[in-house]
Parts: structure tokens; C-alpha cells; sequence
């Protein structure tokens, strides 16, 4: 039987309508935003701790969508988380172990996937891996860390040359400007996309924005049991770091120096709001006793690392507001998470680093609308290493055998994967290196952890359960040795499965190292 041509054309555009109503059924090739921050920790999101800070626009993620409980990193540090996130594997795999590594951007990496799917992908603000982004239909990112204010960024994409560009105001709002942009006029409206806009906030040294340079001014925030820490508990590892918040905070992290690239009226306005409370602080300083100074340092440093969470929260509010309003909030699964967890006082510390809860934990909200129940809340140890495989299960793409991590996409329709992890392994590297935080590594199944400090060759244990701030060692007590005993052995069996060297892979590497790789048993 012969078909005519009106009617081929009738059954094509027939297919094209069952297919797109099927992917919209089904979810499939969402358009992906995952909002990133640096150094941000669940003590400072009010979805997790309403304690110090309301965060109403982050919030709106967990009401609408989930809120992961367990959220670990495999290397609390920066660079070495970004590139985990980059590439689905730990960081002895993708290279990245130390900050001051370079990224091979040449490496199979998750953007590139996505593009090979049919997605446009773009980054913009914090990159932070040394190298230019590769696989980005679009990048503009602060280069280096880049400053708060005023930041220049080098922005390009695959088929254009990088340039620098510079800009004025704070970093924040230009991130959140350059996002909003991108979304509006930006992109291909035709393709699903994969935008990773990405804060500097609140990482170090925590520089307010103008609308919140004295916001806190008349409160007093709770400090943490654990603020005057002596660390009898622990090994020695503890007792040797130098991310103390009584003798490591310098002048400009205190604001008792403005930065040195403001302009005039950025300036003026910062030191109308930190002028009077220096001089106030100056005036009674010498009167004061250690644990007065302590106590001021600690109040004046967690306040800074709180505005600067604040203008971050007003920019995730911005972004979601122009998804509603454009109508692509149902088609669009929002994810935010941190590079790390982070010390707001805890043990007396500023930073990270370190397997301890604090440090280890970072936040992650979804919503994906019409997929993920409202308020949902996730317990099983999920972590950043599963974000790549996510990213592309999501986007209907193949997940390649060699990630090292798992979608959460069950998770998210509200299934338990029967086979899930149900310990996790963690290594740090960075020895030595800023803050003096000893080589470590370590497993925990959420009820208890242990660490090995392999170049000191010292072991720490903890019952979570019953010690959950971590303040004492039970390593060594006979009424844990079958605990111990296990955990050697999920130590050994992640390390086979991880593919972990027996040496340290770090310590070829030029910078930082010893000469002699030690063994690590």
C-alpha cells in the first residue's frame, strides 16, 4: 500500500509528540542546575541546624525536594573534591590529591559525557583546579581563588579563545548576575542543559558583601561545646595542626586590616561597619583574659563566615524565583551540595581536612519536581563521588564502568538500592601542607570510625553513637577490639576495591613531599 507524503509527515511529527510526551513522563533529559559552595557546612544551613542562621532560599530545596543526612567527601579539600565531582573517581585515580595539583582536563570527565548526550554544559564562578575548563559549551570562572569583590574571570567555552575579563561589585552578586544571564540569553533554548554555577562563599576569609557587613552586630551566636577542645582524647595528630581559631586567625581574617582591593566607596562602606567594633575590641584588649580573645575571635569570625552565607542564600533565592518564573522550574532538577564540610568552632578549629564528622559531612539538597517527594529525607551514606553517575543517569546517559560511585537517582524516586554501600572510605594527602592536618585515612559505617594517621602510625576509634562530637579515642579498649577488627578488614577490602597503591601515590608528586614514599599498611 502506498503512503502518501502528508501522511508520512503526520506519523513523524506523531512519533515526535508520543516521545516527547514519554520523556516528560518519565523525566527523562531534565535540564540539570547544581549550585555549588565552597567550604559551606551543615552547621551554617538552617535545613539542617536553625541555630545560627536562617537560610530560606537553600531551604526551599529540602521542603520541596530531599535533604541528604549522610553526605561524605572522599578528600575534604577543595581542589581534590571539585575533581572527584569532575571525573566520578577517587583522587589517587583522577590525579587531582592535593590543592596546587593541576587537572588533567583531558580525561574523561562527566561534562563531556553530557555533551556526547545532546546537553549544553556551562560553569560559572569557582573552578578552582588550576587548569581551563574543558568539556563546557560556556565557562566565566574566578581565577585562582579569586577575591570578593571585584573579581576578574576568565570566561570561553569550547569553540572560543579564554579571555579575562574583569568586573566590579561583589563576587557573589556577579556570580549570581553571570548565572541569571547565561540562563536568560545564554544558552540554546532548544537543548537541555547542565549549569554549574558555583559560589566562592564562604570560603576563607570570609568577606562580607555590603547589604550584610553588620548584620549580627547585636547577637550573640552560641558557641559550640567543643570550642575549647584540648584534644586529650585523640592522637597525637590533633594536638599539631595549626587551623586554630586561638592562634591561627590572622589580622585580615579577623578584619582588623580591610582588603587591599577595594574601591573608594567599597572601602569607605566596610570601614563604616568594622571601624567602631575594632576600635571598641582594641580598647579592652589588653584587659581581656585568653579566653575572652578566644571567645571574641570566635564571635567575629563565625559571623563573617554567616553574612557571607547570607548574600549566597539571597543569590540560590534569585536563581530559583527566574526558574519559576520561566517556566522551567518543573523541568529542571536543582542540587546543591559544598567541596567540603568545615569547622565552625568545633574542636576550636577554623577549615577542614580532617575524617571527622565536621569536616567529612557536606549538605545536598534536591528537587526535581514531580520525581522527588517533598520533604524528603535520605539517611544511607551517599557521597560526592556519586554525583558524576547522577548527573548522567539524569540525563539518560550511559554511566561508564570505570566511575567509582553510584547514582542516587533511587534514592530520589524513593527506592533502597538492596546493594548500597554500607561503609565509606576516606583519604586525605595534603602533608605537608596548610594547617598541618597529618595523612590519614580511614572508614566509617555511621555508627563507628576509624582512622589511620599512617605516617605517624597512630590509630583513632570512635563510637558515634555514644561519643558523636568525637572526643574520645577507643581505640585499643578490649571492649571494641571485634569492632576494630571489622573495620581493618572494610579498610582493606575498599582499598582492593578502590584500586588504592600500596604506596602513597602523593608523595611522588614535586610539591610538598618527602622523598621517600612510605608504605601504607
Amino acid at each position: 500500500m502506498r503512503i502518501s507524503r502528508s501522511s508520512v509527515i503526520f506519523l513523524v511529527l506523531l512519533s515526535f509528540f508520543i516521545r516527547g510526551v514519554a520523556l516528560a513522563e518519565n523525566g527523562a533529559q531534565p535540564n540539570v542546575v547544581f549550585i555549588f559552595a565552597d567550604d559551606h557546612c551543615t552547621q551554617a544551613l538552617s535545613a539542617y541546624d536553625p541555630s545560627r542562621i536562617a537560610t530560606p532560599n537553600l531551604d526551599r530545596l529540602a521542603l520541596e525536594g530531599a535533604r541528604f543526612d549522610t553526605c561524605y567527601v572522599t578528600n575534604s579539600i577543595c581542589g581534590p573534591s571539585r575533581a572527584v565531582i569532575q571525573t566520578g573517581k577517587y583522587s589517587h585515580l583522577n590525579g587531582f590529591m592535593q590543592n596546587g595539583d593541576s587537572f588533567d582536563g583531558s580525561q574523561q570527565t562527566f561534562p563531556k559525557l553530557l555533551r556526547a548526550g545532546g546537553y549544553e554544559t556551562a560553569v560559572i564562578g569557582k573552578w578552582h583546579l588550576k587548569t581551563t575548563p574543558q568539556g563546557f559549551d560556556h565557562f566565566d570562572v574566578l581565577i585562582g581563588q579569586g577575591p570578593y569583590y571585584n573579581p576578574p574571570m576568565l570566561t570561553g567555552g569550547i569553540a572560543a579563545q579564554a579571555t579575562q575579563e574583569e568586573n566590579t561589585g561583589y563576587t557573589t552578586d556577579v556570580i549570581s548576575a553571570k548565572t541569571l544571564e547565561w540562563l536568560k540569553s545564554g544558552r540554546d533554548p532548544e537543548k537541555p542543559f547542565m549549569l554549574m554555577t558555583q559560589h566562592k562563599a564562604p570560603h576563607r576569609d570570609w568577606q562580607p558583601g555590603a547589604k550584610y557587613l553588620t548584620w549580627l552586630d547585636d547577637v550573640d551566636l552560641p558557641e559550640p561545646p567543643t570550642l575549647f577542645d584540648d584534644y586529650s582524647g585523640r592522637s597525637s595528630a590533633s594536638k599539631n595542626q595549626t587551623m586554630s581559631i586561638a592562634k591561627n586567625l590572622n589580622m585580615r581574617d579577623l578584619k582588623l586590616v580591610p582588603p587591599g582591593y577595594l574601591n573608594k566607596e567599597q572601602l569607605r562602606l566596610w570601614q563604616e561597619a568594622y571601624g567602631p567594633k575594632n576600635e571598641a575590641f582594641l580598647e579592652k584588649r589588653d584587659s581581656m583574659t585568653e579566653e575572652e580573645v578566644v571567645r571574641w575571635k570566635y564571635q567575629r569570625y563565625a559571623k563573617d563566615y554567616l553574612r557571607t552565607v547570607k548574600s549566597m542564600d539571597d543569590a540560590v533565592g534569585e536563581l530559583l524565583d527566574y526558574l519559576d518564573e520561566a517556566g522551567l522550574a518543573e523541568n529542571t532538577v536543582v542540587i546543591y551540595s559544598s567541596d567540603n564540610g568545615w569547622y565552625l568552632g568545633e574542636h576550636g578549629w577554623f577549615d577542614k581536612r580532617w575524617m571527622y564528622e565536621e569536616s567529612l559531612r557536606v549538605p545536598l539538597l534536591v528537587r526535581w519536581p514531580g520525581q522527588v517527594r517533598e520533604g524528603t529525607i535520605i539517611e544511607p551514606i551517599v557521597s560526592n563521588v556519586d554525583f558524576a553517575p547522577t548527573f548522567l543517569e539524569l540525563a539518560g546517559v550511559s554511566i561508564p564502568d570505570d566511575f567509582q560511585g553510584a547514582s542516587l537517582v533511587p534514592f530520589l524516586k524513593g527506592e533502597s538500592p538492596a546493594d548500597w554501600r554500607e561503609s565509606f572510605y576516606y583519604h586525605y594527602f595534603e602533608y605537608p601542607g596548610a594547617h598541618s592536618v597529618a595523612r590519614h585515612y580511614g572508614v566509617t559505617d555511621g555508627k563507628h570510625k576509624l582512622i589511620h594517621f599512617y605516617q605517624l602510625d597512630e590509630w583513632e576509634l570512635y563510637d558515634l553513637e555514644k561519643d558523636p562530637d568525637e572526643m574520645q579515642s577507643v581505640y585499643g579498649d578490649s571492649g571494641y577490639a571485634s569492632i576494630e577488627k571489622r573495620l581493618k578488614e572494610q579498610i582493606a577490602e575498599h582499598r582492593t576495591l578502590l584500586k588504592m597503591p600500596e604506596k602513597d601515590p602523593a608523595y611522588s608528586k614535586k610539591i610538598r613531599s618527602p622523598k621517600n614514599p612510605p608504605e601504607i599498611p
